[in-house]
């Protein structure tokens, strides 16, 4: 039990005991995603201690992301982060899958557009040259976990149809990508940063505006080299992490 006295002669400070009793029930699933944790007052009173070293306990659980500290109501546990290899390449519907979520899509946006700097560069073509692009809600288990914005080269869609926004409501891009123009995704490079969203992308993904995201920003390749995507993905930092596993260092 969370709450059952602390050892009385241990050298491990207060705080970390109490953060690692919440953390453990958090994982046995005395306390699911949407529960509101103890209060510091309450610990405070359950285990006499100061209102600091309960202070300090909550705040290492939100550093760790499993709860957040929202004014008026309390210390809420958040829904277990998907970890995302940064080393490996999956679309992400069999990304959601190989954890055990149900993932679904929103088309926000799906035609033709001018081709920024960026996407131009991206596919080697000029800039403000028509490009097929789509803005996709990213759901897990019926939740948002994030949103991409896509572009496909114009040289793949020669002679095709691009999707249209049921399909990519209702299927995959790389399943699409495979089935209808004959080309899987072999490689792709990718660079990772954080950022602050605004109002309209934090309605999307049902957090505050001024919450941290991550964002991924992806060229993804065809086995022959040619380029077939470039995408810009912003996903919740509260549901979402990569984590890099590296070998020895020298």
């Amino acid at each position: 039990m969370w709450n059952k006295p602390l050892p009385e002669s241990s050298p491990i400070p207060l705080w970390f005991q109490i953060s690692n009793r919440l953390r453990q029930a958090i994982v046995d699933g005395d306390f699911v995603a949407g529960d509101v944790l103890p209060s510091e007052a309450q610990l405070n009173a359950t285990f006499g201690i100061s209102r600091a070293t309960s202070r300090t306990a909550l705040d290492s659980l939100e550093k760790d992301g499993l709860i957040m500290r929202r004014s008026g109501v309390g210390s809420v546990v958040l829904s277990p982060r998907v970890d995302q290899p940064a080393n490996e390449m999956y679309g992400f519907s069999d990304d959601m899958r190989r954890r055990g979520l149900r993932p679904s899509y929103e088309t926000l946006f799906a035609g033709r557009v001018r081709a920024s700097a960026e996407v131009a560069e991206a596919f080697g073509i000029k800039v403000n040259s028509s490009v097929y692009h789509s803005r996709r809600l990213l759901i897990a288990d019926d939740r948002p976990i994030g949103v991409a914005y896509s572009w496909l080269s114009p040289a793949l869609l020669k002679g095709i149809k691009p999707p249209t926004a049921e399909e990519l409501s209702t299927s995959s891009l790389y399943a699409w990508l495979q089935e209808k123009c004959g080309v899987k995704v072999a490689n792709a490079r990718e660079f990772i940063e954080a950022a602050i969203v605004g109002e309209e992308m934090a309605t999307e993904l049902r957090v505050s505006a001024g919450s941290a995201v991550l964002i991924v920003r992806r060229r993804s390749d065809s086995q022959d080299g040619a380029s077939i995507e470039y995408a810009v993905l912003y996903f919740r930092s509260d549901r979402y992490r990569f984590h890099l596993q590296s070998g020895s260092v020298v």
